[in-house]
């Protein structure tokens, strides 16, 4: 879209007045004349002429395009030849010759969640390898790289299960880079974990991929070439890419471990990098990130007090100074190998009496004795730094003689961005304006737009080299009229404008989502992905071009969720208003008027499979059904009723089909543990009838819910809950039939759904896509607990939001959420197949699971009590001779299970008999009565709790279950521990209560344990009295009654699935 904007404005009269320069520079205060360009349209916000002029620039460089130090490694000796002239000039400071020698120290580029560290203790290797090949003459692919061979040759398919293939979106607050120049447009900008380098002209992006967490901020070097990233984890890692192949070549680990990287900058001669840390207590760090040093080379903590410091840049002519500011206080750094030193000059109200504003950015005037700084009054001020003869004595005097000496008001807008080129000063404000200054901060252009928000970034083009006889900056700027290249704008609003100089187009490149993307939903039969979001934005979006194709602005609320109907002719919105909307779905116009029966925001809706009701589930508890009805011989959509029929957040909505028609069937899972199905048949206008509630989980929280695909006779209900647990439900009964461990990759599952085949050949294999808190994954179906059948990776590190999979399964969709991002990713499942292959069959990925594996310590263990339950089963003081077996009766699994560490509770207990008794009932008629060790194996570790008891869980069922007594301590009274023990839970009679504490209270005065099975209760109640007190605490309770040791506290790591799961640990 290419719309007009203001042209170029030269400077009022007044204005030019008050910053001439003094006589004979060659920066003449004539009005500079424009051929094209922008007109006067900034005039009027420009602020108060202000009583003292800046000093004459040092350097008297002209006002023509900026030029880039070097474009390539060709043109890298006269580029350092002229730099080094300069800085000898400017400040008697050398700069080395020569490039970068980076030492790769490559991240995994897939984004799979194993451990970044594990290429750490390779980098050594890495580096005295490249330094080897380098050596020997052989071409690396850092040095035969050339501008363009990014996106040249055809795309390598992925040998992972689930590749990112295109991203959406982006981090509007974060700076979006021009790495091209001309008409090229070459975009690096920062979505969610992975800087994007998108050619927009030719539709092709190219993903740096490393980062576990959140990308917090980024650089680009001068040329263009070095992009340095940096996250906000807890263990955060900078990396340095060559944007020419993509290739990471320098990571640093453990930079600022705890809080991550705030702020990023990379010196002009691109050997430097300054990293800022975010924690309150800000750490800074120099680093000569091109050698394999682990180090920095010098750092210093800054004092609480100066603020988060969030913004910093190098010295362009020096980079042995930097310059950052929070949004109070502005820092100046001198470093070398010997030390970091800092000077914070003051800057208040009182300095020039004056309101001073918010700093927003700095930048060092290409004089080379001044520095600038934006304000939030729309003021700049200008910083002077005192100069030494020596570099000793510069180290003594600079940068503590640094100080504020003007306060220039510029305009009444708040300015956003400051930039200082090689000729002029550039500013971006809240109002969408672009202005260019000279060094005397006379105004040479202003471009604006009235669709234009708050810039955030402005990046130019990349300039073509200049010839070698080029005319001198002087002379051009007194005979040539303004002239700038073509740049970049990004916005907070989450816009990207391409802004053409020559003709002053503002171009939209880019125009995302400016609040939460909450809602993702594929089309059922075409590659058609709509995306809302909670600023009312809704786009339906070709995945396979890809392009946008329709969207559609709601004004009066967000946009939650989604859903297509079967058929693929409505796509119904939920809003956070608790409107319904139901669109037209090619054209997004609404079929009729929007329905406002839910009192709160919609969280999920769905369509039938026959596209004749629509069900939507809100955080108010209430379950609402639509229904298409035909009046005045059209068909149309009516209210049909609502219920508020689970007393905790609903968690999922799902449209079935009965098992003896085809009518729908309608089921909805909540936080309160209650699975609730409709009868559709039977409602009424305002009625919804319920035909079955039934509990399905006794202490976990299920989160979600889909169909079980048919693999044999009986049907199954899949849920997953908050104990990493994936359980199979009879669909008319409601029993369980089946607890399996589920994928545990840090997280519970969010969301699940079952990935549609891409052909009829092998209807057995199915597989499904699911969610985490902040990964993307796929199951191998059927489940049965193996953990090599899962694999997951990071797809949005602050939470993901959705899921939605194509119709022909080849790709699976994730929305972030607040990160403002839906990523696209490609299926393999042939990767995902050899991966569990390669994990072994049968029960040698069960063994895995097992402390020590088949040969250790608990495998025999657990032989020995499956042969000792034998022993018992026929009379351990019997004479005949004995029947080895292989099985054991289904009775004895209980107590096998306590034996080895498992206490699971009588509901438990009932869902494990029942699981093997009615294992093989559908298909033979007959019931299982007896069960083998490697069934025992598996229903072993797909029941055992995925994490053991801690302490932490005990403290917290005194927290809700007790009282303070006169220490402050959480005490539960004795009686009414007895009385919880035989009222609430899984009731203990009294017998039972008597004997389990014999056993557990009797072994201190016997010194031994107690058989349950031979132990007398009939002195239960004194014993009780004279071992438990009155008031029991947590810890006690713990030690001395349940007999159980305590540690200190600790943070331990769980080995599941070949994942690390972290867990406090106290017992």
């Amino acid at each position: 879209m290419d719309t007009s904007g203001s042209s170029c404005a030269t400077p009022a009269e007044d204005e030019v007045a008050w910053r001439k320069p003094p006589k004979g520079s060659c920066h003449g205060p004539k009005p500079l004349s424009l051929s094209k360009g922008p007109t006067a349209a900034a005039q009027e916000e420009e602020g108060a002429p202000g009583d003292a002029p800046l000093g004459p620039p040092q350097s008297p460089l002209g006002t023509g395009v900026p030029r880039t130090l070097f474009s390539t490694w060709d043109g890298w000796q006269d580029a350092a030849t002229l730099k080094t002239a300069l800085e000898d000039t400017a400040t008697g400071i050398p700069c080395s010759e020569g490039p970068p020698k980076p030492a790769p120290a490559q991240p995994d580029p897939t984004g799979v969640i194993s451990s970044p560290h594990g290429g750490h203790g390779k980098q050594e290797q890495q580096q005295r390898s490249w330094e080897g090949d380098q050596h020997d003459g052989s071409a690396s692919l850092l040095w035969v790289a050339r501008p363009g061979l990014l996106f040249q040759g055809d795309k390598q398919s992925s040998c992972h299960p689930l590749s990112l293939s295109w991203a959406l979106g982006y981090n509007s607050s974060l700076a979006v880079h021009s790495l091209a120049g001309g008409e090229d447009r070459v975009l690096l900008y920062v979505c969610s974990h992975t800087a994007v380098i998108h050619d927009i002209l030719g539709g092709q992006q190219y993903h740096l991929q490393g980062h576990a967490n959140t990308i917090s901020c980024l650089c680009v070097s001068e040329d263009r070439r070095w992009v340095a990233t940096a996250d906000g984890g807890p263990d955060p890692l900078v990396i340095v890419w060559d944007t020419f192949s993509g290739i990471p070549v320098r990571t640093i680990f453990d930079s600022h471990p705890g809080g991550g990287v705030a702020a990023v900058a990379i010196s002009r001669d691109a050997r430097y990098l300054v990293t800022i840390s975010a924690g309150r207590a800000q750490k800074v760090c120099v680093w000569r990130w091109t050698s394999p040093t682990e180090s920095p080379v010098c750092s210093t903590e800054l004092r609480p007090e100066f603020g988060l410091q969030d913004f910093v840049i190098f010295n362009p002519q020096n980079p042995y100074e930097f310059v950052s500011n929070s949004k109070t206080q502005v820092i100046f750094y001198l470093w070398s190998d010997a030390g970091l030193q800092y000077s914070t000059p003051p800057l208040t109200k009182q300095t020039f009496n004056s309101v001073v504003g918010h700093f927003s950015q700095s930048a060092f005037h290409f004089n080379n004795m001044q520095a600038l700084t934006g304000t939030s009054a729309g003021k700049l001020v200008v910083w002077d730094m005192a100069r030494a003869l020596s570099l000793s004595e510069e180290v003594q005097v600079w940068p503590h003689s640094t100080k504020a000496t003007k306060l220039v008001p510029m305009q009444r807008s708040s300015i956003t961005v400051l930039m200082v080129l090689e000729s002029c000063i550039v500013t971006g404000d809240v109002k969408g304006r672009v202005k260019f200054y000279n060094g005397w901060l006379q105004l040479l252009a202003c471009y604006s737009h009235s669709g234009v928000g708050p810039i955030c970034s402005i990046s130019f083009s990349k300039p073509p080299p200049e010839p070698p006889d080029a005319a001198s900056a002087c002379s051009s700027a007194g005979s040539q009229p303004f002239t700038t290249g073509n740049f970049i704008l990004s916005t907070s609003d989450a816009t990207v404008l391409h802004v053409a100089t020559d003709g002053t187009n503002f171009e939209k490149v880019m125009e995302e989502a400016k609040k939460a993307t909450t809602a993702i939903a594929c089309h059922p039969r075409q590659a058609l992905l709509a995306v809302g979001s909670h600023c009312g934005l809704l786009k339906v979006w070709d995945y396979q071009q890809p392009q946008y194709l329709v969207s559609r602005i709601f004004t009066e609320a967000g946009i939650q969720c989604l859903s297509y109907d079967p058929e693929g002719c409505f796509l119904a919105a939920g809003f956070t208003d608790g409107s319904v909307y139901i669109l037209d779905a090619i054209s997004l116009q609404s079929c009729c008027e929007a329905f406002r029966f839910s009192r709160g925001a919609v969280t999920h809706i769905n369509f039938s499979h026959d596209s004749e009701y629509l069900a939507t589930a809100d955080e108010k508890y209430a379950v609402t059904v639509y229904k298409r009805v035909l009046q005045n011989g059209q068909r149309c959509w009516e209210h049909l009723a609502g219920l508020h029929s689970h007393y905790k957040p609903i968690r999922s909505i799902l449209f079935g089909v009965q098992l003896d028609s085809d009518e729908p069937r309608l089921l909805s899972l909540g936080e309160d543990r209650q699975l609730v199905e409709y009868d559709l048949s039977s409602s009424s206008k305002d009625q919804l009838v319920i035909s079955h509630r039934d509990r399905v989980e006794q202490v976990a929280v299920p989160l979600c819910l889909a169909w079980y695909p048919q693999f044999g006779t009986e049907s199954f209900i899949l849920t997953a809950n908050s104990c990493y647990k994936m359980k199979l439900y009879n669909t008319t009964t409601k029993m369980c039939r089946k607890t399996l461990l589920g994928p545990t990759y840090g997280s519970p599952l969010e969301k699940i759904q079952i990935l549609p085949t891409r052909s009829t050949t092998d209807p057995q294999k199915c597989y499904l896509a699911y969610i985490t808190k902040d990964k993307v994954g796929l199951q191998i179906l059927p489940v049965d607990g193996n953990p090599h059948k899962s694999s997951a990776f990071i797809c949005h590190p602050d939470g993901v939001s959705d899921l939605a999979c194509s119709y022909d399964g080849r790709y699976v969709f994730t929305a972030g959420g607040n990160d403002r991002t839906v990523l696209k990713w490609e299926v393999n499942l042939n990767a995902l197949e050899a991966a569990a292959s390669l994990g072994g069959e049968d029960l040698v990925p069960f063994y895995s699971l097992l402390e020590g594996g088949r040969e250790g310590e608990f495998f025999r263990e657990l032989e020995d009590y499956f042969y000792y339950v034998q022993l018992r089963t026929q009379g351990i003081d019997a004479l005949e001779t004995r029947q080895v077996s292989t099985h054991i009766p289904l009775e004895e699994i209980p107590s096998v299970m306590r034996a080895m560490g498992f206490y699971p509770s009588e509901e438990e207990i009932e869902e494990m008999i029942n699981e093997v008794k009615f294992s093989e009932y559908v298909d033979t008629g007959e019931q299982v009565t007896k069960i083998n060790l490697g069934d025992f194996i598996k229903l072993y570790i797909n029941h055992r709790p995925v994490f053991g008891l801690s302490m932490k869980a005990i403290r917290r069922a005194f927290q809700v279950l007790g009282y303070d007594n006169e220490n402050g301590d959480k005490v539960i009274d004795r009686g009414d521990l007895l009385l919880l023990l035989q009222c609430r839970g899984e009731h203990m009679t009294e017998d039972e209560l008597a004997q389990c504490l014999t056993a557990l209270l009797g072994r201190h005065s016997a010194g031994g344990r107690f058989d349950l099975d031979t132990c007398d209760p009939s002195g239960a109640a004194a014993l009780t009295e004279e071992e438990i007190p009155e008031e029991i605490t947590a810890k006690r309770f713990t030690a001395d009654i349940l007999g159980l040791p305590i540690a200190e506290p600790e943070k331990r790591t769980v080995k599941i699935n070949e994942q690390l799961i972290c867990e406090d640990s106290e017992l």
